[in-house]
Parts: C-alpha cells; sequence; structure tokens
C-alpha cells in the first residue's frame, strides 16, 4: 500500500492552449516515465502521450481527461491532465470533485483568460488547493509579475511569487529561487540536469531582495517565529525549510497561491514546479472529504466525515468511465478502507453486488495490473457495470457521495444514421456516450420520432458524431442545430378547473384551484416550487402528490413552443372530490389541464440561453468584432488590451452564434480566437419569439 504522507493526487487545469498537456508531457519525462518527448503538434505525428485518442493527436486538443502516476523526489503523484475547452467542461469538473490539489497553469503572455476563471471557479467549488504555473516565459509579451498581479485582481486570489524568471521572451534563460536565492539553470538537451548557482545574474541582487521580503511576508502571517524576524529585519536568517513550511500551511488552508514559473516547451522551470507539488499540495490525509452515511434501519442520512486509512470501511467513486477493449474501465477514487482483487462491493445507487475482478493503475491508455489499493488512492477496475458518480461500499456500512455538478446542455441536433442496417452500432455507440457523459444527452421527440442528442456546444456534439463514425463505423445524417429554448410566466394568475369523465362504470372527477405565479428567489438550480396550502381535507392528503406530479409533467411542454418550462411556483388553496370517482390519475390530469389553461394567461415568455463569449484579437480589429458581435444582438460586456491584445467579453444568444467562427477568422484576417460558455438564460425578443411560435404551429401542423 501507499505511504500516504508522500502520496499527491493532482490535476492539470487551465485555459485553452496554455500548454497544460505539453507540461505533463516533460512531467513524465523528467520523471523518468517515458524517454522521449513528443510535442502535441509535433512534426512527427504521433502526439503528445496523455493525448492519446486519434482525434486528440489530429486536432491538437484535449478531449477527455486521461490519468498516470509517476514517482518523484520519494513520493507518488497521481496526475490526471484535462481539458480547456469549456464543450467539455465536465472532464474537468469531475477530475476536480475527486483531486486533493492542482497546477493552474496560466499563460505568461495572455495571463487570467476567460477558462481560467471558469477552472478556478471549479476549484472553489470543490475546495482543491492549487499552485500556479506561468508557462510560456519564452512567448513574445510574456510577463510573471503582470500574470500574478491578474491573479490577485481577476481570481482575487493572494499570489506569492516563489520563483522569479531570468530574463523574458527570447531572453528567457532560467528561473531564481526565492527561497534559497539561487539561480536555477536547466540544462542538456532536454533540460534533464538542473543546475543551482548562489551567483545571481547581473541587475537581479535588488530584485530578488525585494520579492523575498514579499515572500517571507507573506509566509510569516502562518509562523510566529518567521513573523519576529521579519518585523525585526531579519530576513536574512531564515531558512527555506522555514519558508516552505509556513507556505505550505497557508496553501492547505486555500489563503495563498505558490506561483512559478518556466516555459515547458522549452524545458525550462519544470523540475522547479514538480517539487513544489510534493512541498505545497496536500496528501490524502490533509483533505477533509465528507460522505452520507446511509442508516437502513431508521431510514435516514447523517453526513460523516470520511478518515483516509486502509482499515475502516470502504467508500469509492466512479468518477469516470470509459469503453475500453476489454469492456468497461471504470476510474475509481477511494476515500476510505481498501480494495483487493476478488472483494466484494456494493453500488449504493443500484444496490448491485459487484465482486471485483482487474485492478489496474493508468498510464494514459496502457495499464499496469495490481492486486489491492488503499485509501487515497486513484485507480481504474474492469469489467463493472455503473454510472459516472456511483458510490461504491463494502458489506458492513452503506454510503453516499455527494454527486458531483452537472450543467445542463444547451444545443441538440437530430441524428440518424444514414445507412439503415447501422441502426444497432448507432444505439450502442449513444448508449455509451451518453452513459460516459452526463452532459450528452439522447432522447427520442415522441412527436417527430427522431431521435435528438443534447450537448454543451457545437464542438461538443462535432467530436461525438465523428467518434462514431470512427469506433462505430456510422455514418450519420445530422439535422440543423437547435437551441435549448425555455418558457416561462411574468404574472401571477389565479386557476380553477374542474376535470369530469363519466364512462361506463366509476369515472373521473377531480377539482382544484390555487394561484399559478413566477418562481422567486429559487435554490440553486431549483426552477419549480409546490406550495400545499390545502386544510380540511377538502382535497385528502393522499392526492396531493398526484396534483405535484401533474404540474411537474406540465412543466415538460410549454404552451408557445413546447419547450421545458422554468421558474414556476404553484400554490395548491382549493379544490374537491368525489367519493367514488376521484383517484390518483383525475387529479394528475386536472393538474396538467389546469397548469396549460393557467400559463395562457399568465403572460408567457420565450428564454433563449445566453452565451458569456470572450473575444481575444490584435488591437488593431477591435472595431470589426465589436461588430461581429452586434451583428449577433450581442450585449459588450466590457474590454481591456494588454499587449496590443484586446479582449472583448459579451453575452450573446446562441442562435446567433452558429458560424461565428468562420466570420470572425474573415474580419481579423485569421488572428482573433474565441471562447464561449453558457451565462444565463434571457427573454427573447418578441419579434424573435413570434417566428418560433409561427414556426412551431407550422411544424404542428
Amino acid at each position: 500500500m501507499l505511504d500516504l504522507s508522500k502520496t499527491r493526487n493532482i490535476g492539470i487545469s487551465a485555459h485553452i492552449d496554455s500548454g497544460k498537456t505539453t507540461l505533463t508531457e516533460r512531467i513524465l519525462y523528467y520523471t523518468g516515465r517515458i524517454h522521449k518527448i513528443e510535442e502535441v503538434k509535433g512534426k512527427s505525428g504521433v502526439g503528445a502521450t496523455m493525448d492519446s485518442m486519434e482525434l486528440e493527436r489530429e486536432r491538437g486538443i484535449t478531449i477527455q481527461s486521461a490519468a498516470t502516476f509517476v514517482s518523484w523526489a520519494g513520493h507518488h503523484v497521481n496526475i490526471i491532465d484535462t481539458p480547456g475547452h469549456v464543450d467539455f467542461t465536465i472532464e474537468v469538473e469531475r477530475a476536480l470533485s475527486v483531486l486533493d490539489g492542482a497546477i493552474l497553469v496560466l499563460c505568461g503572455s495572455s495571463g487570467v483568460q476567460s477558462q481560467s476563471i471558469t477552472v478556478d471557479r471549479q476549484m472553489r467549488r470543490y475546495n482543491v488547493p492549487r499552485i500556479a504555473f506561468i508557462n510560456k516565459m519564452d512567448r513574445a509579451g510574456a510577463d510573471a509579475y503582470r500574470v500574478t498581479n491578474q491573479l490577485r485582481d481577476k481570481l482575487k486570489h493572494k499570489p506569492v511569487m516563489i520563483t522569479i524568471p531570468i530574463g523574458a521572451e527570447d531572453d528567457f534563460a532560467g528561473v531564481i529561487d526565492l527561497r534559497t536565492r539561487e539561480a536555477v539553470y536547466f540544462d542538456g538537451d532536454n533540460g534533464e540536469h538542473v543546475r543551482r548557482t548562489s551567483e545571481l545574474p547581473d541587475g537581479y541582487e535588488a530584485k530578488v531582495t525585494e520579492y523575498r521580503a514579499k515572500l517571507i511576508e507573506v509566509a510569516a502571517d502562518y509562523d510566529e517565529e518567521l513573523m519576529e524576524k521579519f518585523l525585526e529585519e531579519d530576513i536574512d536568517e531564515v531558512t527555506p525549510e522555514q519558508i516552505n513550511a509556513a507556505i505550505r500551511k497557508g496553501c492547505l488552508s486555500l489563503e495563498i497561491t505558490p506561483v512559478f514559473c518556466g516555459s515547458a516547451y522549452k524545458n525550462k522551470g519544470v523540475q522547479v514546479a514538480l517539487d513544489g507539488v510534493v512541498q505545497f499540495l496536500p496528501n490524502p490525509t490533509e483533505v477533509t472529504n465528507k460522505a452520507f452515511h446511509i442508516d437502513e434501519k431508521e431510514r435516514k442520512e447523517v453526513e460523516v466525515e470520511l478518515e483516509t486509512t486502509d482499515d475502516k470501511p470502504l467508500c469509492a467513486l466512479a468518477f469516470k468511465l470509459e469503453q475500453g477493449r476489454y469492456g468497461q474501465l471504470t476510474y475509481l477514487r477511494i476515500y476510505q478502507g481498501k480494495v483487493t482483487k476478488g472483494d466484494t462491493v456494493f453500488n449504493t445507487r443500484t444496490g448491485q453486488k459487484i465482486k471485483l475482478g482487474r485492478l489496474v493503475r493508468m498510464h494514459s491508455d496502457s495499464m499496469e495490473d495490481i492486486e489491492a489499493a488503499g485509501a487515497g488512492d486513484i485507480i481504474a477496475m474492469f469489467g463493472v457495470d455503473c454510472a459516472a458518480g456511483d458510490t461504491f461500499h463494502g458489506p458492513d456500512e452503506k454510503y453516499s457521495l455527494r454527486s458531483m455538478f452537472v450543467p445542463d446542455p444547451v444545443i441538440y441536433y437530430s441524428v440518424e444514421p444514414k445507412d439503415k442496417s447501422a441502426q444497432t452500432n448507432f444505439s450502442k455507440a449513444l448508449n455509451r456516450f451518453a452513459k460516459e457523459d452526463p452532459t450528452f444527452r439522447v432522447r427520442r421527440d415522441d412527436e417527430s420520432g427522431e431521435t435528438i442528442i443534447a450537448g454543451m456546444g457545437e464542438l461538443h456534439l462535432d467530436v461525438y458524431i465523428e467518434r462514431m463514425k470512427r469506433e462505430y463505423k456510422v455514418e450519420t445524417n445530422v439535422g440543423e442545430p437547435q437551441v435549448a429554448y425555455r418558457e416561462t410566466i411574468t404574472r401571477e394568475v389565479p386557476y380553477n378547473y374542474i376535470h369530469k369523465k363519466q364512462t361506463g362504470g366509476s369515472g373521473q372527477y377531480a377539482k382544484i384551484g390555487g394561484v399559478m405565479r413566477p418562481l422567486v428567489d429559487p435554490d440553486q438550480g431549483q426552477h419549480y416550487r409546490f406550495v400545499d396550502k390545502i386544510v380540511g381535507g377538502i382535497i385528502p392528503r393522499e392526492y396531493i402528490p398526484s396534483c405535484d406530479n401533474g404540474f411537474q409533467e406540465a412543466l415538460e411542454r410549454g404552451v408557445l413552443i413546447g419547450f421545458p418550462v422554468v421558474d414556476v411556483e404553484m400554490e395548491l388553496n382549493d379544490g374537491g372530490f368525489h367519493a367514488v370517482d376521484s383517484s390518483d390519475m383525475a387529479f394528475k390530469i386536472c393538474a396538467r389541464t389546469a397548469f396549460k389553461e393557467a400559463m395562457r394567461s399568465a403572460g408567457p415568455v420565450v428564454l433563449e440561453p445566453l452565451m458569456k463569449v470572450v473575444v481575444e484579437s490584435p488591437e488593431e480589429f477591435q472595431g470589426n468584432v465589436q461588430t461581429t458581435l452586434i451583428r449577433r444582438r450581442g450585449m459588450i460586456q466590457g474590454s481591456e488590451t494588454a499587449y496590443g491584445t484586446t479582449s472583448i467579453e459579451a453575452n450573446v444568444p446562441l442562435s446567433e452564434m452558429f458560424g461565428y467562427s468562420t466570420e470572425l477568422r474573415s474580419a481579423t484576417q485569421g488572428k482573433a480566437e474565441y471562447t464561449m460558455e453558457f451565462a444565463k438564460y434571457g427573454e427573447v425578443p418578441s419579434s424573435i419569439q413570434k417566428e418560433l411560435i409561427e414556426k412551431y404551429k407550422d411544424r404542428q401542423k
């Protein structure tokens, strides 16, 4: 079993193209896991080790997070390399939900970008301590001091520089370690020989003194002895060990972010950052993990704190699934207890009993068999049928881990196989993708009989259509992209409805009354609230849940364009029943019809998803870019310019964003790039609402 004090579970996350996969490739090389460095878009066409999917190598992007493990300075480090594209945000989400620490990679010239902000929000959601690595110090406009300030201003971190760069851009030569006042150079063909010297380069003495004092000032908050030395201006006596211990304390409490700099592509600074991982990031026992303990006798769930020890009852989470050559591969994070080959475990959600066959440790797409694994480890198991997010427990105690946050899809396509004989493979592929990825949804449209796939963006769905073609040999016809509209109401209305049906034998009778109103201050993720104000038994208690169910069924299809209804509160305060003819079904039908009728007079409107679009372009094209956004009904939220690059943020309706990349390329001579993620739902202009309603009526006919 692992020595937990020398184990680290870390993720590498960042904005697109900040160099996450390149950094992981260097880590694998310096730790001896691989013996030749390959580039993400290298001439050899081999592609980086962690981009094992053919599509990833072609596009030069990471699509699936990949796991590996390395040994460094006597420590066992499990690493997950995550994608940067917002379309694959669930991959980052599930990785961060099981990791103890992370490296936030930032581009030395672009600094904190839109996706860095999203990733940072996800890290905060799961209380993940992180160190920052300012990469690409060899690029034009690279400035580690500016990026550190952006960490403070944009992300509200308390960053502290552990290393500062020697030179920048073409002159970037190495780093200075402020703790030891040593210049660190990386010699050899691939920077594998780390050379430390106390001889600082010319002109750096004053800078080192200034930034070392800043480092000690931050560290002093976590160590009284350091505080005394700082106040007495006796900072030359401070040892690197004292600084490390104090900074580690601050990093684990999520209060400070240690900052390292380097260039992964130019093989500089990576080893020092790796030292930072083992020096500052937590081991599994230093992280608080909570689960719900399920007591079946008393039928209640109690939140408990898990202990990272092997001798406690098992609690583990399946956080990611992959369909491998030998069946389903399930990535497992063990929080408490241990698993051994041949053990019997239970799936909390399904109650299914499972015998563990093959256990492996993952290294990108290759694996090493293991006999057992203990608390705090990340492994994978074969042949276990489960879904992402399932909890496994032993025979003694039953646990359930909190499920991770899954955003709703915003775009959908209708798809069908070109060749009807490929229907079986088509269904197999869709079932597998939906099981692996909670943000990829599949449904059948009852009216048109079409198969509808929904996801986080065009790239997300395009990748799955391409994977269907490659992995399952299924060519598809894809319909026009559709936007996930919603409907809601704008005013409060009373409702009163009687449902009567008399057919031979017992009939149906139900009467309900109350108020429909817009939902105010809902909880996170809540779009509907049921308020029961029935008194005096005018509706028997057993029929009240049927009314609630009827309303919820009616929410699935609005009255304007047939899309789901959100943000509605239904109050039930009046009604009547018949001793013989009333039933659950009668009240459900009554509630469903009452909802539809009330909604028509409650000022219904259509809502559309608004996307946060961030365009980065050379300054001279700022006007052109703003024009392209305004033409697509975009509301400019703000812009900032640094070093000749302008970053413009706008909220744009998703329905207007199709084909935007082509327009942006022609407006900026191909020099701009953009990212897009869901921001919120907003009301559609009345002219567009009319169009949507007309289209819907035509389809109905």
